[in-house]
């Protein structure tokens, strides 16, 4: 049915099924007219909720026109995805490391293809709201939330609400379908040092689920040790107590050694309560500049020129789900359907890296 209306409509279509037959699957289309696929990707996640993700490289076909004198073919990737639905907190985790395979499959794509200077989309169902670890870690990776910049709302607790997407099998009604964009040069952290600061959100959460406050949750990490520290059998055995490791879906050895390196920051072996502190009032959710504005000038596009995006418009239907509001008579999807228009623009950038 959707290959032949889309067909009849100009686009073609992509499809990839989840993983163990489990039925469904992705489907992204791409209008003939607008747009040329030169290259697609299907990565396949292989974990607990055999979920996939669709990457495809596609340059327009018309030339993008930035003032009088300008054009360009501009070219952007878009990824879609369907994350695992967080049916309890110990999947937070797997949905995390769903969204680091994506950024580490496009940041090798990017490079073994040299396509630094290119705006990238991500889209679908994230099964998560503004308040989850996900979004932090991709605002953190300088990717923007297109229906929030549309309308002007923060990544605060105040706005984290204003809109919802979805009513879930539970009944809940959320904000879980974004539209999200990185222009070119867009300042973001590493993304080891961000996966790392995501991971230790989630043992934050975990610890403070179980009731432990600041000098409860050291002590809790510190077990039966000796000293005022934390060492790592005692930090791998607490990890394990919150179900964040020894399970098929939690985090892998190497993983924990990475957190453990990251947390023993003087490298002596064990983590006092002094780097503990760190981690635990870690504000790790920055919101990062860009390093790029926009340029009026006629003259060519220079080496540290790029084409990104503006984010000319983003609408949900039906409109009640803007307000917060899930009306009843709505029976299309348990989706609301979320529209994003983005508008070519010219932008500066300073070569710095953070």
């Amino acid at each position: 049915m959707y290959e032949e209306s889309l067909g009849a409509a100009g686009y073609d279509t992509f499809k990839l099924a989840r993983t163990n037959n489990r039925g469904d699957g992705l489907l992204t289309a791409i209008h003939k007219e607008y747009f040329k696929v030169l290259n697609r990707r299907e990565l396949f996640f292989n974990d607990f909720g055999d979920r996939v993700a669709q990457l495809l490289h596609v340059q327009s076909v018309a030339p993008f026109s930035i003032n009088q004198n300008e054009s360009v073919q501009q070219e952007i990737i878009i990824v879609n995805t369907h994350l695992l639905f967080p049916h309890d907190s110990s999947l937070s985790i797997v949905r995390l490391h769903q969204v680091y395979q994506i950024l580490q499959y496009l940041e090798a794509y990017q490079r073994e293809n040299k396509l630094s200077q290119m705006p990238v989309i991500l889209c679908g169902d994230w099964n998560g709201s503004k308040r989850g670890h996900v979004y932090k870690f991709l605002r953190s990776q300088g990717f923007v939330s297109s229906y929030d910049i549309a309308h002007e709302y923060t990544d605060s607790d105040a706005d984290a609400h204003k809109w919802v997407s979805h009513r879930n099998h539970r009944g809940n009604i959320c904000g879980v379908d974004f539209i999200w964009l990185r222009n070119p040069h867009k300042s973001q952290k590493l993304l080891k040092i961000s996966w790392a600061e995501a991971a230790f959100g989630i043992i934050k959460y975990q610890l403070k689920k179980v009731s432990l406050a600041e000098n409860d949750a050291f002590a809790f990490l510190r077990a039966d040790s000796s000293g005022n520290h934390v060492t790592y059998s005692a930090f791998c055995n607490a990890l394990r107590q919150v179900n964040l490791t020894g399970l098929s879906h939690g985090l892998s050895f190497q993983e924990t050694k990475d957190l453990w390196v990251q947390a023993d920051a003087d490298g002596n072996g064990v983590v006092d309560y002094e780097e503990f502190k760190r981690i635990w009032d870690a504000t790790w959710l920055q919101h990062m500049d860009e390093d790029c504005s926009l340029e009026d000038s006629n003259e060519g596009i220079a080496e540290d020129d790029a084409i990104g995006f503006a984010v000319k418009k983003a609408v949900l239907f039906p409109h009640e789900v803007e307000k917060g509001i899930w009306p009843e008579n709505y029976s299309l999807s348990d989706h609301a359907r979320l529209t994003a228009v983005f508008s070519p623009v010219r932008l500066r950038c300073s070569k710095q890296s953070l």
